[in-house]
């Protein structure tokens, strides 16, 4: 009876630490990560607000050969959407609206749908170096309810600092290597 009560005992601690430790884990973060590309800033908010390019360098698009995410809308305007529907648990289903343009600012609202429901914020932010160069800063807004907050904000921060910083490096291959001799 006394291993029982010492079984029942470690479990509730279990359970209960990471549920304290919630309490103190803040509900909402941001994840921000900046690349140097070498062409104009014009030519960089071109080729990233159209939302389809995304195809050709966003790890979430790729990392399911099969995708073939839907715009609806005019896009690389407000209001344009892409639709994901993935069997690969990892790419989900869901949509991103762009919901602001200015000429050094990109916002996009996501709608996830699974694997798990929720939305959140990110903003693509253009800021013109030289006149061929430009830092290009990826942010991404999340507020999550408690207890999820424990979890999103110790391994979705990294999982999506992983996603974004190659996201900007396949963005700068393409725009200084092969994009650069295509027309937009």
């Amino acid at each position: 009876m006394k291993i029982l009560k010492v079984i029942g005992i470690v479990l509730f601690i279990i359970i209960a630490i990471p549920l304290i430790v919630a309490l103190f884990v803040p509900k909402s973060y941001i994840v921000s990560v900046s690349e140097t590309i070498n062409q104009p800033q014009q030519v960089v908010y071109d080729y990233v607000r159209v939302l389809d390019n995304q195809k050709d360098y966003s790890v979430w698009v790729m990392a399911d050969p099969e995708l073939n995410p839907e715009i609806i809308g005019v896009d690389g305007t407000v209001g344009a959407i892409q639709r994901w529907n993935s069997k690969m648990k990892n790419v989900g289903q869901g949509e991103q609206e762009i919901a602001a343009l200015t000429p050094d600012r990109m916002e996009v609202e996501l709608r996830f749908i699974e694997p798990f429901e929720g939305t959140a914020k990110a903003a693509n932010i253009f800021t013109a170096l030289s006149d061929n160069e430009t830092r290009l800063t990826s942010e991404f807004y999340s507020k999550d309810s408690y207890p999820m907050n424990l979890m999103s904000y110790f391994v979705g921060r990294k999982m999506i600092r992983e996603a974004q910083t190659q996201n900007l490096k396949n963005i700068k291959k393409i725009l200084e290597e092969s994009y650069s001799n295509k027309e937009m």
